[in-house]
Order: C-alpha cells, then structure tokens, then sequence
C-alpha cells in the first residue's frame, strides 16, 4: 500500500510515530493509501528545519523570492493536471472541479510573483528638522497552516506562497483525508528552487495540530475549517501568544426578490449548493424565496437538480462524485431523513442513492428541502454536502432579517434585476462577502477572502492584502542625521561651512 509521508527540509521524511490514518478512494469505498501521522518530535523536527532556513530565507533579496515563485508557477500551470487527478483520486470531486480549485490556487501564486509592489514602505521627509520618519515590513518568522480537507491544493496556496514571498518559512498541516496532493505541491516548489527547509509539509492528527499551536518557535496560524475547530485553533493559539487567522463554517443564504431572473436564480442554486458535492464553505446552502416566486423557483432548481449526473470523479461525464468519507455521507444524510418530521417538504431526496459498478463509493443523490423553518437542524446546521434549504419571506426586509440572525457570515447573495435593491442589500447583510447576482463571491486573488461572526476568527482575512498584512509585521523608524555642513572640524566632506 501506498504511504504519504512527511516533506521536511526539502526531501521526503518517513513517519516514525508508528501511526498512520487511512486514506480512501471516495468512489469505491477501499483504502488506497496511508498517512503518517505525526508525533511531538516531528513537530519539533519540521519547525526546527523551517527555523533554520528561516535564518537565510529571511534576509534573502525580493528579487531571489520572486524568482522561485514565477518558476513554480510555470512548473504548477504545467502539472496542472497531475495535481487535479491527486485531488480526485483521494477527494472524490470531478476533474473539472479539481482543475478549478488549482486555477484558484495558482492565482495566489500570481499574486506573490507580485510582492515587490506589495512590500513597499512609505517615506515621510522633514517631519521636523532634518528627521524623516519611514513605514517598513518585515517577516514573522516560521509561520504554519492547517487546511481542510474540501480544498487539498487551493487552500494550502492561499497561505504558503504569500507568506514566503514576504521572507517566512512555512510548516503546511494538511487533512489527513486527501494529503497527497500538499507533498506534490511541496516538491514542485523544491523543483523550482525554493531552499530547503522553507515549505515544509507535515501529516498528522490532533497530535500535529497541538504541537504547531504551543510550539515557541511557531510565530503565526492560520486555519481554515469548521467553527467549532476554528474558534478552539484561535484560542489556544492567541493563548500562546501567536498571531492566527482562523476561518470557519458556513452557512450561505441567497435571497431572491420577486424580479429576479428566475432562469438564472435557478442554475446559480444549483450550481451554488450542488457543485463540488456541496463540500465548501462557499456553497449556497439556503435560498430565501420573496413573495409569491417561491413556487416556482422551487419547480425550476428541481428540474435542473434531476438533469445532474453523478458519478465517479474521473468519469468525464460526471458533474459531482462522492463525499470524502462514508462516515460524513451518512451524516449528511441524516439531516435530509430528519427534516420532513420538523416541518420541511423534501422535493428531492438524495439518501441511498449508488452508482452501478461502484456501490460501496460514499455516494449521495441531491436532496431539495422547501419551506424550511429557523429553527431545523437542517438550516441551523452547516451541512456540508449537496442539501439546498428553501425558505420563504414576505418582504425584502424579512428576508434580510433572517438572513442577519444567523451566527454565520461568510459568503451571500442577491439575485434582483434592480439596481437600489442590490445596493441596499450590500450595505445591511452581515457577511463577509457578497454577490450581486453572483451566487459564490469569492474573491480574485488580489481581494481578501473572509466572513463576519462565527464565519472568522481574528483579525485578517486571508490572501490580497490583508494576506501580506498578517504575514508580516511593521516598523516604523524615525531618523535625524547632523548636516554634513556641521562636520568637526578635521573632518572634510567638501560642503561649505555654516559658518
């Protein structure tokens, strides 16, 4: 079988620990590979190795950075392929969607080719006499990430090319779900020539995690996950003294106003909440219906959501695959049995649904839930799989309303043909991010991605420029120099004298 080890200090580390987690093949259900999960010593062995080349790496020229970064992005364009085919195999989601996701990644890439441009201080001349005063920033140090299983190559890019573009070296904690495709990451960026020691990628449970958030050389965190493990990551984090960026769990509304284009509210719901599988923090969980659409609009997710092919992920006429794991398909499943009894009408129900030739996969069909209330487990919840809830209000403001008491605020959307609407609804949703008929506002590479309330933990969001704001620290120096023409005497610097 197959192992996955640990990437320290620029080669391929085996796992000493002596435990390992299985790692399946979501479309058939078998154990594939292994990963080695680290011990406390491995720990110390991968920040020790990231410290040490943190002791170059951080005095290295911008120019030297940059150059490694636009090699490694020719050399991840290239390999494109290779790390969407990782993805499927260990994930489950189609190719296409894997492609996506790299594409994604690489634009965070792009962005630290840029850095140069990033980094400049800010100079103010004269601010009394003879003294100026200068803005810089510096690296932290070693900094570490701790990234989900949904997103294996973009969310890991989100956060180690940014932060050693800014001169940090970097310990990568990916899922022990779907970790091959960190190492392969991690190999192409030695392969471009980055220092050994500098990204380094380290497997591993709870053991892993708690050791990078108490180790005293670890300067910075960020994480992206659910709610519940992002808030423990920025307290125990913060406790320590470390600078975090924790990003957690979802739940997205789209609200949609009687003079939307239905046509297009519907391909975006279910592109929104199916695509991916559901498994993403951005997916449109909730679409809250205004006025009298609701029926229809319902009627016209149904006949598209029927039309979506299912199948394993490297089929190339499969539109979603399965979920990671079978133990998390049942427990999305769960929710879809439950919510007829706490008042919901399940148009489409998605449980026991298998694929032929492939029946022990991780498989679950689309499930659509209408008249959804509050307070069901089903909207309560962050699901987490292909589960859209419908509900329905009378007005914008009701609409709005509901949406604002939910504890999330990642990502929402309308969908409204009027421009004063729209403009209104960006200004009062509480939400990190919005769409204007844009049903999953992720950000472009040089934007921050980030949401409010129980959606963010700490201050920066992550990549653009709150990315290379967390990612370094600054300085200001304040600077008074004698005039040359006040020289002792003796000493000639061939300016007039004062006097």
């Amino acid at each position: 079988m197959k192992t996955v080890n640990h990437w320290i200090g620029g080669k391929t580390v085996e796992g000493t620990s002596g435990n390992y987690g299985p790692v399946t093949d979501p479309a058939t259900g078998a154990v594939t590979t292994q990963v080695a999960l680290a011990s406390l010593e491995e720990v110390d062995a991968a920040v020790a190795a990231a410290k040490d080349a943190y002791a170059t790496w951080g005095t290295s020229s911008l120019a030297a950075r940059t150059a490694v970064l636009f090699r490694y992005r020719a050399l991840l364009d290239a390999r494109r392929d290779d790390i969407a085919a990782l993805i499927t195999a260990e994930h489950g989601k189609v190719h296409s969607d894997a492609l996506g996701e790299v594409a994604r990644g690489l634009e965070i890439v792009e962005l630290a080719c840029g850095i140069t441009t990033q980094l400049k201080g800010e100079l103010s001349t004269q601010v009394s006499s003879r003294v100026d005063v200068s803005s810089i920033r510096q690296s932290l140090g070693v900094v570490a990430g701790i990234t989900p299983f949904n997103f294996p190559a973009m969310v890991p890019m989100w956060m180690f090319p940014l932060a050693i573009a800014c001169g940090n070296t970097f310990v990568l904690k990916p899922s022990e779900k779907d970790p091959s495709a960190a190492n392969l990451l991690a190999e192409l960026a030695a392969e471009a020539g980055l220092p050994d020691g500098v990204l380094n990628v380290l497997h591993g449970d709870k053991v892993a995690v708690d050791g990078l958030l108490n180790h005293p050389d670890v300067a910075a965190v960020s994480f992206v996950g659910s709610t519940p493990i992002a808030r423990y990551i920025h307290s125990t984090a913060s406790a320590n003294g470390k600078r975090v960026q924790a990003l957690g769990g979802a739940k997205n509304h789209m609200l949609v106003l009687p003079d939307a284009d239905l046509d297009a509210a519907a391909d975006a719901a279910v592109s929104a909440a199916y695509g991916s599988a559901g498994e993403r923090c951005m997916a449109i969980s909730a679409v809250v219906a205004v006025g009298a659409i609701g029926d229809e609009l319902v009627a016209r997710i149904k006949e598209r959501a029927e039309k979506i092919k299912i199948g394993p992920g490297n089929d190339p006429a499969s539109e979603m695959g399965p979920l990671i794991t079978a133990v998390h398909r049942d427990k999305v499943a769960s929710y879809v049995t439950g919510a007829a009894a706490q008042g919901a009408d399940v148009v489409l129900d998605g449980t026991g649904y298998t694929v032929d030739g492939f029946e022990d996969g991780h498989w679950i069909g689309l499930s659509l839930l209408d008249h959804v209330t509050t307070d069901s487990d089903a909207y309560k919840d962050e699901i987490f799989g292909p589960v859209l809830c419908v509900l329905r209000a009378e007005t914008y403001e009701e609409g709005v309303a509901l949406m604002n008491a939910s504890p999330f605020g990642n990502g929402t959307a309308i969908f409204t043909r009027d421009g004063g609407a729209a403009r209104r609804f960006q200004l009062e949703i509480e939400a990190g991010m919005v769409g204007v008929n844009v049903p999953i506002p992720v950000p472009v590479g040089y934007h921050s991605f980030g949401g409010w309330k129980d959606s963010l933990f700490g201050d920066h969001h992550i990549y653009g420029n709150d990315g290379v704001h967390f990612y370094t620290r600054g300085k200001v120096v304040t600077t008074r120099w004698p005039d040359p023409a006040d020289a002792p005497a003796g000493v000639d610097l061939g300016f007039p004298r004062n006097h």
